[in-house]
């Protein structure tokens, strides 16, 4: 067995395509979070129909013509984590604890002769509006092997020994788009002896068995690091109309950057092991997969509110958000490090490595609607409410060029309204399709949209001034859960050489907080506790739909997946204070 294996024909030939988009990626750059000034988030978000406070600059921009007075404020936030794991009698938990500064702007009022349009106001804010950052670790006794999974998959993929272990330079044998090479987890999995190539008598095409049989036990362990944030920069105009209308517009420029960094380990006993002749050899196997992930890339969106005051105690509120249209640069590596043991043998050690990949893409977030309303009663109690619609199906990718029917801005799409050109013959008179052979993610796309399904989000908010200085407010938040129930059983396509994938469940935001005023400064503090549960899978399930037909490979069994729960509890504590002048 060699000691150490490094993909030196992969490094010569690139690893751009090491690494494509999966419709887990695409929640991981889209996933919500509760962010804002500390009165804001003491009221749980419940401020559409409000107005008058930084963070709706960015929520109904419509806030920002409820202004009548200059504005400047800033707030910081103090976020503890704790996550925890549960499968079958392992127990993990993680804590990690961050500081962030939340928001910063300012509000510029410019008063009108003129009572139908009393003021026209212009703003400016820096918003963190989403943290990415989160840690999860634990153990699961295992049932089977991610080494099965990847042998499965690379059976079903038809892929031969030479492609895995680069023995053949037909066209790039590491490049899937290529049509010719293996995925790079097969790879990974071919160069550090977890899958082997076993003939089955009366089949002639390559098979592949992976390290689990009926007599190997073993544990696995994952620890998963994300990392980064969400970065937005608001310039919002507003105003209003007869102090009964109130209307705004919010550009948006973002900043995205995310990191991944998951790790999965398996310590199997009485492991099948091949040689390098692919005989196997009953040994304990020790070993894990690292991966690296780090996405970055600016984007805009566009905000669009309205505010209606019918009457002195109700404000009615709506607003629409576009998708933010990113342009995102990735990079990318995976290595595999494991060591065997077999009976009166030393240990044997073995690291396989892809060269680090590089990669743009072009992605766009789901779209937002809101509606919302609140009672003013007595000039002392606020009661607010908010219902707010995001559609996770509408995620998409495309390829980060001007020309082509994959993408958002394609110069075709303009013009015809068919997936081929109608003055192209052949493509017309056959079943050629060059939207799908022009669009690399048309079934990712296709897959995000039977992955997730949209969001229902409901903010209740409460504020009440017990003097003119001192107010306190409460709040609750539940964000419904973006995964299809239908696509937990489903056998999910991930990216790269990143087998693992989280389903995010319910959300829940329990809020509270104070506020005090002294002539134009304010200060307010907020408390907010938020729980999610979710369930890691450290690869997809497997199905042999095949069993019973011609071609059938006996020994490719089904791969259940293994699983574990785990629960996020994070508690937030939030200071803002400015000054009205």
């Amino acid at each position: 067995m060699k000691k150490i294996l490094t993909l030196g024909l992969a490094a010569a030939i690139g690893a751009g395509a090491a690494y494509s988009q999966s419709p887990i990626d695409a929640y991981r750059l889209s996933q919500p979070d509760l962010k804002g000034t500390a009165r804001y988030m003491s009221m749980a978000g419940a401020f559409g129909a409000l107005g008058g406070d930084l963070s709706t600059l960015s929520h109904n921009p419509a806030g920002i013509g409820v202004y009548r007075n200059n504005e400047v404020g800033f707030t910081l936030d103090l976020d503890m984590q704790h996550s925890e794991s549960k499968s079958n009698a392992f127990t993990t938990g993680v804590d990690q604890t961050k500081f962030y500064l939340n928001n910063i702007g300012f509000v510029w009022t410019l008063r009108l002769p003129s009572t139908t349009c009393p003021n026209f106001n212009i703003g400016f804010t820096y918003d963190k509006s989403t943290s990415f950052n989160r840690r999860y670790r634990g153990a699961i006794n295992l049932t089977n092997s991610l080494s099965n999974y990847i042998a499965a998959t690379t059976t079903e993929g038809g892929y031969t020994p030479g492609q895995l272990l680069g023995e053949t330079d037909k066209d790039d044998p590491y490049n899937p788009t290529s049509g010719y090479g293996a995925p790079w987890l097969s790879v990974l999995a071919a160069q550090g002896y977890l899958i082997s190539s076993q003939p089955v008598k009366g089949y002639n095409k390559p098979n592949y068995e992976g390290q689990w049989n009926s007599n190997t036990s073993g544990i696995g362990y994952f620890d998963v690091t994300e990392s980064g944030c969400v970065d937005s920069y608001n310039i919002a105009l507003g105003g209003n109309i007869s102090n009964v209308v109130y209307w705004g517009m919010d550009f948006d420029i973002t900043h995205m950057s995310y990191t991944l960094t998951p790790n999965w380990t398996e310590y199997l006993t009485n492991a099948q092991v091949p040689d390098d002749n692919d005989v196997l050899e009953t040994m304990n196997s020790q070993w894990t997969l690292s991966n690296y992930y780090r996405c970055t890339g600016t984007g805009f969106n566009y905000k669009l509110g309205l505010i209606v005051k019918p009457i002195q105690e109700l404000r009615l509120g709506f607003s629409f958000q576009t998708p933010t249209w990113y342009n995102l640069t990735e990079n990318f590596w995976g290595d595999l490090d494991a060591v065997f043991t077999g009976q009166n043998k030393d240990p044997e050690s073995v690291l396989a490595q892809t060269p680090e990949g590089y990669n743009t893409v072009n992605f766009r977030t789901p779209w937002k609607i809101n509606a919302s309303a609140a009672a003013v009663l007595f000039n002392r109690l606020i009661i607010s409410a908010e219902y707010e619609w995001t559609k996770y199906k509408s995620m998409k990718y495309s390829t980060p060029t001007y020309y082509g029917y994959g993408n958002d801005y394609g110069y075709w799409d303009d013009f015809y309204p068919y997936p081929w050109d109608p003055w192209d013959p052949y493509a017309a008179s056959s079943n050629y399709d060059p939207y799908i052979s022009n669009d690399s993610y048309y079934y990712t796309n296709e897959n995000i949209r039977e992955y997730y399904r949209s969001t229902n989000t409901l903010r209740l908010g409460a504020e009440f001034r017990v003097t003119p200085q001192l107010s306190v407010r409460a709040g609750y938040s539940v964000v419904s859960s973006p995964v299809n129930d239908d696509a937990k059983s489903y056998m999910i396509e991930t990216a790269g050489t990143v087998p693992n994938y989280r389903w995010d469940n319910t959300t829940n935001y329990v809020t509270c907080g104070l506020g005090y005023k002294i002539k134009n400064f304010y200060i307010d503090l907020a408390y907010v506790y938020k729980q999610m549960s979710s369930t890691f899978h450290a690869f997809s399930p497997w199905y042999n739909f095949n069993e019973g037909e011609a071609g059938y490979i006996p020994n490719k069994l089904n791969v259940e997946t293994q699983t574990a729960a785990l629960s996020f509890k994070n508690s937030q504590v939030v200071l803002s204070a400015g000054f009205k002048f």
